[in-house]
């Protein structure tokens, strides 16, 4: 009888809070947007993954901006690219905010600064990453380990192609682990790089659209889970973001504690780590607090699914072999001199990141319109705008060669896959290199074709991808092959004379 009365309790708080809440939101002037339910609001109206396309489908009937209600939560689903820069880039100052991430921050332990409300603390990590990957010196000098890897990822491409899923994912963990940690990647058996895999499919196994709820509706985490209707976060949602946090957790602690203890030894490598730990231990004692601050910085480096997701799709649709012949030839590989001459594969890339936004959907708070909503800037949208980008389900880079240089910069789909304000990823430069070094590298290096089935067919692979936090193209087959052995030779020598 008490989980009855119980839940009968917490439907009846909810009413009189959406009472009082309509009658606040009857005195504003709201956007256009779906009609809402009580207790509810839209969030019947939701698919359980794929929101980004329901959000576009209301914003052909309402406009751009619409205004929803995600149980007690109003949002504010900004649809272009002009109202989410005039909202989120021009007026960033009342818009960087962060909801609570009940489900990443407190229930699984993702303690980082992308879910850090807006203040001291968000401005002291934002610093910490820009002094890594936004000054001019520190990017420059990340130069010769995003070449290594580069060759090491066409290496692994030419020597087990099967694998080339592997290998990609591989390619910016490496990194990532060099620049965090001072630890260098030997093998795709390297025990961070499993690690941070774990950590990766933890989070999104555990983010289904049932536990997500609990972000909207925080009292289903003190609630006992059998008393929860069928459409509510499920009676496994804690259980499983409690598995997740022990990943999680390791993740964080364990390269950490191998600087730390490096650090002890004096053998350490210099590193982001190494350097946030000397500037704490020469203001005082380092404190309990201190570590779990700079555990959680290093650990947000772990931004490599989205270059991830990003080259994979550059598998899917890999254009520009003549250009690449053209400027830089056959007898070496490109190098980021050439960058300023390879203008189609820059739009190569743009329309990659056009074509499947890596991240869907962001997410914003604000205290304007109304006080506390939630503003979802839909990036899938804005990369789909009919009024932008014609026939935009296909994958066309010419697109962008057909464009003015005014219209080019206004249209480039790096303006809003980045984010927006001053929540834009701190990373983007050293990100949009990684990828532009490793797609120039591919192209001219092997050849990636459509594989064959049993009677010789070619298997075109569909352009579908997984609706996430972070998507990736669905898995597909390729033939991958050296283009030819002086391509071969190249890449072995070069790993020779760069071995660590």
């Amino acid at each position: 009888m008490e989980p009855l009365i119980l839940l009968a309790s917490l439907i009846i708080a909810a009413a009189c809070f959406l009472a009082i809440h309509g009658r606040t939101s009857a005195k504003l002037r709201l956007p256009p947007g779906p009609t809402r339910l009580p207790l509810l609001g839209n969030v019947h109206q939701l698919p359980s993954m794929g929101h980004q396309r329901t959000f576009a489908e209301w914003g052909e009937r309402y406009g751009d901006v619409i205004y929803a209600r995600l149980f007690r939560t109003p949002a504010i689903v900004v649809n272009s690219m002009t109202a989410a820069q005039e909202l989120l880039d021009k007026r960033s100052a009342k818009y960087s905010h962060r909801p609570r991430f009940i489900l990443l921050q407190e229930l699984m332990g993702w303690d980082v600064m992308t879910h850090f409300s807006y203040g001291e603390r968000w401005r002291r990590h934002r610093k910490w990453i820009a002094g890594a990957f936004q000054d001019k010196d520190a990017l420059l000098s990340y130069r010769p380990l995003q070449r290594r890897e580069t060759y090491t990822l066409l290496s692994g491409l030419m020597d087990t192609p099967h694998l080339f899923m592997g290998h990609i994912r591989r390619y910016p963990a490496a990194m990532i682990m060099e620049i965090a940690y001072g630890h260098c990647v030997e093998s795709s058996d390297d025990k961070y790089i499993h690690l941070a895999e774990r950590a990766s499919t933890v989070t999104l196994e555990s983010g289904d659209a049932g536990a997500m709820l609990v972000d909207f509706f925080p009292s289903c985490t003190c609630i006992c889970p059998d008393v929860l209707p069928a459409w509510a976060p499920g009676a496994g949602f804690k259980k499983k973001a409690s598995a997740a946090k022990k990943v999680i957790q390791e993740l964080l602690d364990t390269p950490y504690e191998m600087v730390k203890s490096a650090m002890m030894k004096g053998v350490a490598r210099p590193c982001f780590t190494t350097s946030l730990l000397e500037e704490i231990i020469q203001k005082g004692t380092l404190k309990k607090q201190d570590e779990h601050e700079i555990k959680g910085a290093a650990g947000l480096l772990y931004g490599g699914d989205s270059t991830t997701a990003v080259l994979a799709t550059f598998m899917l649709a890999m254009k520009a072999r003549t250009e690449i012949d053209r400027v830089v030839g056959t007898e070496r590989l490109p190098d980021f001199d050439d960058r300023p001459s390879l203008l189609y594969l820059e739009c190569v890339i743009r329309e990659v990141l056009r074509w499947n936004s890596p991240v869907p959907l962001g997410s914003l708070r604000g205290f304007d319109i109304p006080a506390n909503a939630m503003v979802i800037p839909n990036i899938w949208a804005m990369n789909n705008d009919v009024n932008l980008y014609s026939t935009p389900s296909a994958f066309q880079p010419e697109r962008f060669m057909e464009m003015d240089p005014q219209t080019l910069a206004s249209r480039d789909p790096r303006n809003v896959v980045f984010g927006f304000g001053r929540r834009v990823c701190p990373g983007q430069e050293f990100a949009d290199s990684s990828v532009w070094l490793a797609a120039a590298c591919i192209i001219a290096a092997v050849d990636v074709n459509q594989a064959l089935d049993k009677s010789g067919k070619c298997i075109v692979p569909p352009a579908a991808f997984d609706e996430v936090f972070v998507s990736h193209p669905k898995e597909f087959l390729c033939d991958i092959k050296p283009r030819s052995q002086k391509a071969k030779r190249t890449v072995a020598d070069f790993l020779t004379n760069h071995t660590m």
